[in-house]
């Protein structure tokens, strides 16, 4: 019988695709959306590459009155979140509001709003400051702005914690349901591809300068320098099983079924990374072993020390080769806090179809002996995936989902 709370919906904004199955087709097709940026002219910057997401258009999914009041990821979210709760068969108006909750990550709130206003307030003045910027640029604004349009009046929240907050977010919301609240709309969404948002990017020194999009962003390769930033990510229902049987789910993709999470030694400690046990953490807590893992989803930094820690990671628990690795995110970019929701939704339609999508662009070093999936997708029996996911400063996290049994 499936323990843990079960995924009922799924709400996905990519570079890759706006909408599940068009992201899903995307990716397995294997087709990249790296590209040079287009928001804005980025050629005096050192980092010009982005996984942009193009042909949304605000105006087409969203009323007119939440346009000057939001921010290009919040409005990304709310669509998000519409598809997310379509997809579950779910009309918030028809249940308790106070048996819905709220919980999503952000690694930078509304950035180019807030550009946009300092704008204003630098050439024109402060009487020309939107009284909307004391929340539109907020970490929260997308848990606070999806409570409001849908009447989600249950626990809500959000998490802070770069791309690890995305599976965090997952977590909190898994707590919650255990603690009674029925449902919780969780996951996370981040776009940040404006200038403001790129110098702060710019400052992890994580950014590869490469600018040939088919070998810019090349996790677990020789030629790693970095990683490209992205925008969009995926919201998920989140359902109680027995309330989501009772109210006649049409679907479930798959259970949460463990979570772990860490944080890295300080530098010169002398401890290893703490990655390996939010591992271990993860799979204690969904009760199953590293030989119960079908697939991993990589946190896949491209960074050379980072990705070396994380082959660390996994060979020690999975043994050499010992399990298919991929990293989709190489055709997005790394998403911030909405790459590894992302991920985690790959992972459920990974168990729904049976294959597995491709890491694309990398050519993986063999000292690494990762069984890295490249070139096109693997299909395979897949019933229990992990996710990895690291944020900057040190987060570590790690969740399990598996095929929900009845």
């Amino acid at each position: 019988m499936t323990r843990g709370p079960v995924v009922t919906g799924l709400g996905i904004a990519s570079p890759t695709g706006l909408g599940l199955e068009a992201y899903w087709k995307s990716t397995l097709d294997g087709r990249s959306a790296i590209g040079r940026v287009s928001r804005f002219d980025p050629s005096s910057y050192p980092a010009q590459l982005a996984g942009e997401i193009r042909g949304f258009v605000a105006e087409e999914h969203l009323q007119a009155r939440l346009l000057p009041q939001t921010d290009r990821m919040t409005r990304l979210a709310l669509v998000a979140a519409d598809w997310a709760l379509a997809d579950a068969g779910v009309v918030p108006a028809e249940l308790p509001e106070f048996d819905m909750g709220v919980i999503t990550a952000s690694a930078s709130g509304g950035f180019e709003f807030g550009q946009n206003e300092l704008r204003a307030l630098w050439s024109k003045g402060g009487r020309y400051v939107s009284a909307y910027q004391s929340f539109a640029w907020f970490y929260a604004v997308n848990s606070g702005q999806i409570s409001i349009r849908n009447g989600m009046r249950g626990p809500s929240s959000v998490v802070v914690g770069d791309q690890a907050g995305g599976l965090d977010a997952l977590a909190q919301a898994r707590r919650q349901i255990r603690r009674g609240t029925p449902l919780v709309l969780t996951g996370a969404v981040d776009a940040a591809i404006c200038p403001w948002g790129w110098v702060a990017q710019l400052a992890s020194d994580r950014l590869t300068v490469n600018r040939d999009p088919r070998r810019a962003y090349v996790p677990f390769d020789d030629a790693a320098s970095g990683h490209v930033p992205g925008e969009g990510g995926a919201l998920l229902v989140l359902e109680d099983a027995g309330k989501a049987r009772a109210r006649g789910a049409g679907r479930v993709y798959g259970e949460l079924a463990g979570h772990g999470a860490t944080i890295d030694p300080a530098p010169g400690s002398a401890r290893p990374p703490g990655l390996r046990r939010a591992v271990e953490l993860a799979l204690a807590d969904a009760g199953v072993s590293a030989t119960d893992i079908d697939v991993v989803f990589a946190d896949a930094a491209a960074v050379p020390e980072l990705d070396r820690a994380e082959v660390e990671a996994l060979t020690g628990l999975f043994g050499v080769r010992g399990v298919p690795v991929t990293a989709p995110k190489t055709m997005t970019g790394r998403l911030y806090s909405g790459a590894a929701p992302l991920d985690v939704a790959a992972a459920l339609l990974s168990i729904r179809d049976g294959v597995i999508p491709p890491t694309v662009h990398t050519d993986p070093a063999r000292r690494y002996g990762l069984d890295l999936v490249t070139g096109a997708p693997r299909e395979a029996v897949v019933r229990i995936a992990l996710v990895i996911a690291r944020g900057y400063g040190g987060f570590n996290s790690a969740v399990v989902v598996r095929a929900a049994t009845h």
